[in-house]
């Protein structure tokens, strides 16, 4: 059964940076395409990045040029580089992974198969 597991959040200050990570242990990841997910307090959920098998990536616009998604040479573990965060991407972050083994592209509107357990990220003075 495969299960991600979410590391990396925490507390920082404005235009502050933190790397989240999203592995599958036991499990190989390659043929998956990975969103990060987020939802803040009383908000729905909301997707914002994906990368597809072949590194193919898509944003949402609130995080446009200020994170960026990418996964590890065997793409079994994906990160989300979260740079000049900002109180409003206060959130709980979640990855979810898709079986697409032969697609090039992601989509945020896609419904993701498997969830992690999702991870705090905290933006405050």
């Amino acid at each position: 059964q495969l299960q991600l597991v979410e590391s990396g959040g925490g507390s920082v200050q404005p235009g502050g940076s933190l790397r989240l990570s999203c592995a599958a242990p036991g499990f190989a990841l390659g043929s998956y395409a990975i969103a990060w997910f987020r939802q803040a307090p009383g908000k729905e959920r909301e997707a914002i990045s994906c990368i597809s098998v072949t590194r193919g990536t898509n944003y949402a616009e609130p995080v446009k040029g200020r994170f960026r998604i990418s996964r590890d040479a065997r793409g079994n573990t994906a990160f989300l580089q979260m740079n000049s965060l900002e109180p409003e991407d206060t959130a709980v972050y979640y990855c979810a992974a898709n079986w697409t083994p032969r697609s090039p592209l992601c989509t945020l509107q896609a419904k993701y198969t498997h969830w992690g357990q999702g991870t705090q990220v905290t933006v405050a003075l």
